[in-house]
């Protein structure tokens, strides 16, 4: 938000994305203590007294509505991919990733598990059906998502607009996808036995981290969901803060 010389609040408040240098802020230590994604960095900073020049402000509307690559005069469809729907994307991606990693973690450590019954997994039916299940869930999130944004690439390639509906359609696709992913990751969890949630075992360490990634802001679907409906039946645009995400 904009402020006054006497630090008033400049009304309507807008948002910006800015640049500065290192020596213009304080990272507070200790100020990223949570249970997963411990190695993000990311932690709180302190501004004080900061002066930011125009030239390294950039207005988050901008970025919502596409103006910035159009003046920019940039050409490539990357960068004409709506941003709610290609900054989502990284986070989305990630939590996939983890999710495949715990599966491939999972895997390996399965192939010579005995149980304490004294069954091999490799013997056990319902395990392997499970983590079958499992494979082709976290499959079908890395699919949708992938299918999504190629979609998009191919609009913002050929100059289509896209709508608000479509951009909420595409973010309840990111959304659904990661939840997805992180409940065939629990079911893999659940049957790795107390083992595999050794702090040596790297299982726990992709579980911990898939669901702080599915608590992330991006992954809330509540807002989501109701935009997108709401849009589908022709409420344009959803009221109050359902476009914060879309």
């Amino acid at each position: 938000m904009l402020g006054d010389a006497e630090g008033n609040m400049v009304q309507p408040p807008q948002s910006f994305h800015v640049i500065l240098p290192r020596s213009d802020y304080t990272i507070v230590e200790d100020s990223w203590d949570v249970v997963g994604l411990r190695g993000t960095g990311s932690k709180d900073i302190i501004v004080k007294d900061a002066f930011v020049p125009a030239e390294r402000v950039m207005d988050y509307n901008k970025f919502m509505d596409g103006t910035h690559p159009r003046e920019a005069g940039l050409t490539n469809p990357t960068y004409h991919i709506p941003f709610t729907t290609a900054f989502p994307m990284g986070i989305t991606s990630a939590v996939i990733g983890i999710a495949e990693g715990a599966l491939a973690s999972a895997m390996a450590y399965q192939r010579t598990r005995v149980q304490i019954t004294g069954t091999k997994i490799k013997n056990d039916p319902h395990v392997l059906f499970a983590i079958s299940a499992a494979a082709e869930e976290i499959k079908a999130s890395r699919t949708a998502m992938l299918d999504n944004i190629n979609r998009f690439y191919d609009l913002a390639e050929k100059g289509v607009e896209v709508t608000l509906a479509e951009r909420a359609a595409s973010r309840r696709t990111q959304v659904s996808a990661a939840w997805r992913a992180v409940r065939a990751m629990d079911e893999v969890v659940a049957r790795s036995g107390g083992n595999g949630l050794r702090m040596d075992n790297p299982i726990q360490r992709f579980w911990r981290d898939g669901h702080m990634g599915l608590a992330h802001a991006i992954h809330v679907p509540g807002s989501v969901f109701q935009a997108t409906a709401l849009t589908e039946l022709d409420v344009t645009p959803p009221p109050g803060p359902m476009l914060a995400m879309i």
